[in-house]
């Protein structure tokens, strides 16, 4: 059975105030206000920790490493959420990768710019699928230009000078 309160058992997937929860301890589910529902650390196999607790305050690492600090009565789920290794799966079909791109509000199928026109890229164009012209495009070019390599350091062979 799963507890919520602030005289809770420290065992997972109980809810209870950072305050409450000691250091190191791994958790998911976390409110950034206390009263929001949880926002951080939600997704398959995720855990924030607990780092340091000051006063009215709980540093508490995030999933990425950064550290951020909480108000102490904001409530957390004690535990790692299940799914771990969802990523790992293999999609299998464009329609699975379509579904992902869809649910993330990104563009698919992603269309290199060598199989375009010349009028939608800067690569396209030409009898066969290759990039024609310079490679290679200035700093200060405007977007839409900047395709290929933007102000590379150096290009072609990389032969070395004679001494």
């Amino acid at each position: 059975s799963v507890a919520f309160g602030d005289k809770v058992s420290l065992r997972p997937g109980n809810v209870t105030t950072l305050a409450q929860i000691p250091e190191g301890t791994q958790i998911c589910n976390v409110e950034l206000r206390p009263g929001d529902g949880g926002k951080i650390a939600r997704s398959g196999g995720n855990s924030a920790m607990i780092d340091t607790r000051m006063g009215d305050y709980v540093r508490v690492q995030l999933p990425s490493g950064r550290t951020k600090d909480l108000p102490a009565n904001c409530r957390a789920t004690i535990g790692v959420l299940g799914g771990h290794g969802r990523t790992e799966k293999p999609l299998l079909k464009a329609g699975a990768a379509h579904h992902r791109a869809k649910a993330r509000g990104k563009l698919y199928p992603t269309v290199s710019g060598v199989a375009m026109n010349p009028v939608d890229h800067p690569h396209g164009g030409g009898n066969h699928q290759a990039v024609h012209g310079p490679n290679s495009v200035a700093r200060n070019a405007p977007p839409g230009q900047k395709v290929g390599n933007i102000a590379p350091r150096r290009t072609g062979r990389g032969r070395s000078k004679k001494e």
